[in-house]
């Protein structure tokens, strides 16, 4: 019975490297293009994910309050969309209060830009009318060549959004059915024993749990110190502009940068000298500096252990495949497949690639203890198998007669 196997087994063995370099290959062009392809259905299932972990201790406590499943789920869910419609509101108020500061601005905008013609005059020897007329012609070529990317990000956006409106229906069904999906692994993944992957799905959810939790505390602390920072340079709307660049570092690395521009462009516009945008650079990098070096590592640990290097490369992969969205689901998505690899012992050379460089004495201090683990996991599975053996019955049960051997 077991010959069809061994032969399976055998021809494996005979397969050559470069047809399974070539199987590989092919497999992960497929799903980069399915992924790709499917972008628009993949993307809102994917936040769903996020949003559903980090509603669910949310649901836990409401059901251990003896709620009844559907409607810690709503409550839940309401909470959320509450807390994004107030987030909206306070981000419309500050851009309406622009709006009356739109006269000063154009104005300043106006004093500035006599300030660079007059320059280009007394440096590069060119007459208004000429740099006026090289300022038209590139404008329009940046026109021209934008209209197709912006009609194209118009299209994408309007599909995306259209797509999101079923966020809360998707965030609704798998808080529901999570005992559902869970029962589906045991059964989808038969050769593993229940208590490996209900292990394996503790530390995707600890993970994930972890890091958005702690992007959430980031988030407020980096707020904080960047409205301190603009509000002790004087620029307007300090307070709003230090809350958007710490909403940025959703996008890792970049997104604070991002953030840092409009507040240096708005304090070139209103204050009287140019050092303010350079102390608004400043005061931002000197934030991202310590959130990249402190912030983050103290607050989210080292369970998203993902090396600098690899958490770039997942960037511009992510940005490349999915855009925005790719940018802030790439550090998660390589969080869970650095665990599912370590997991895996013939693939965890690739999960060690993705982690934090360790130490060769700390390296040892882990496999010690990994060992030490290991011996109480078997030393309690023997003990299980101990206390569950068939025990023998007394010989005074079983009928025999003292001496009946002899």
């Amino acid at each position: 019975m077991n010959r069809p196997l061994q032969s399976l087994s055998n021809k494996d063995k005979e397969t050559p490297a470069y047809l399974k370099l070539a199987g590989i290959l092919v497999a992960l062009i497929s799903g980069v293009y399915i992924l790709f392809v499917l972008r628009e259905t993949l993307i809102p299932l994917a936040f769903s994910v996020l949003l559903a972990i980090l509603l669910h201790p949310v649901c836990v406590w409401l059901e251990h309050r003896r709620v009844p499943r559907i409607v810690a789920i709503l409550l839940s869910i309401m909470v959320l969309i509450v807390v994004i419609f107030i987030l909206v509101y306070v981000v419309t108020l500050q851009i309406g209060s622009f709006a009356e500061e739109l006269p000063r601005i154009t104005e300043k905008a106006e004093i500035i830009l006599d300030q660079t013609l007059t320059m280009g005059e007394r440096y590069l020897s060119l007459s208004r009318t000429q740099q006026v007329t090289e300022a038209k012609r590139y404008l329009v070529d940046m026109l021209s060549e934008g209209r197709a990317v912006l009609l194209n990000t118009l299209v994408t956006t309007t599909g995306a959004i259209s797509t999101f409106i079923l966020l809360p229906l998707y965030v609704f069904f798998f808080l529901l059915y999570r005992d559902f999906f869970r029962r589906f692994f045991y059964k989808a993944i038969a050769g593993v024993p229940n208590e490996d992957l209900n292990a394996l799905l503790k530390k995707i959810y600890s993970v994930i749990q972890s890091y958005l939790s702690g992007l959430f505390l980031v988030i407020i602390i980096v707020g904080v110190l960047n409205s301190i920072g603009l509000l002790i340079l004087g620029v307007p709307h300090a307070i709003f502009f230090g809350f958007l660049a710490g909403f940025l570092i959703l996008i890792p690395y970049i997104g604070i940068l991002i953030g840092s521009l409009f507040p240096a462009l708005l304090s070139i516009v209103t204050m009287d000298s140019y050092w303010y945008a350079v102390g608004v650079i400043g005061v931002m990098s000197f934030v991202q500096f310590l959130e990249g070096n402190f912030i983050t590592p103290n607050i989210v640990g080292s369970k998203v252990s993902v090396n600098p290097m690899a958490a770039i490369v997942a960037l511009f992969l992510g940005g490349q495949l999915w855009g925005l969205s790719g940018l802030i689901l790439a550090l998660p998505v390589t969080a869970i497949l650095k665990v599912i690899l370590d997991t895996i012992p013939t693939l965890e050379p690739y999960g060690f690639l993705l982690g934090e460089p360790v130490h060769e004495v700390e390296e040892d201090k882990a496999e010690e203890l990994q060992k030490i683990v290991e011996q109480q996991e078997v030393k309690k599975k023997r003990y299980r198998n101990y206390r569950n053996r068939p025990r023998k019955k007394p010989e005074s049960q079983s009928g025999s007669q003292p001496g009946s051997n002899i």
